[in-house]
């Protein structure tokens, strides 16, 4: 896609730190620099995020994220990670293209993945009944 941040990356008219690369998946560097290590891992193939990608590049999208994640844990030191994306504007989505975040944790480093939510105002119980239907 023509203005696409990271269709620019895959076909190299956008410099980036590309860390590994295969026929339908590229890993970067994340620019912002917030946390070392942070990686993105995208699908070669434009898909605006989750909700719309298929099955074959969702999974070889997934294989990637995991080898990273090992990666992180078991040659770079780190304790854990964090994988997370968001699938449209309200969930904060910024980019448009599909694209799983990895990034490294290590015990009581500071970071807090998990926002504050103001608690459920439904039922467990009806909300379990619901989504069974």
């Amino acid at each position: 896609m023509e203005n696409c941040t990271f269709c620019n990356i895959i076909d190299k008219k956008s410099d980036s730190h590309i860390i590994y690369e295969d026929d339908k998946t590229l890993v970067i560097l994340d620019k912002a620099k917030d946390v070392d290590y942070h990686m993105l891992a995208i699908p070669k193939k434009h898909v605006k995020n989750i909700l719309d990608c298929d099955d074959e590049t969702l999974a070889n999208l997934l294989l990637t994220v995991k080898k990273f994640s090992n990666y992180c844990v078991d040659s770079l030191g780190f304790e854990g990670v964090n994988i997370l994306s968001a699938a449209n504007e309200a969930a904060g989505q910024s980019v448009s293209h599909f694209h799983i975040h990895i990034i490294p944790r290590k015990n009581k480093d500071g970071l807090n993945a998990w926002p504050s939510f103001p608690g459920s105002q439904i039922d467990l119980l009806e909300a379990s009944e619901f989504l069974k239907q």
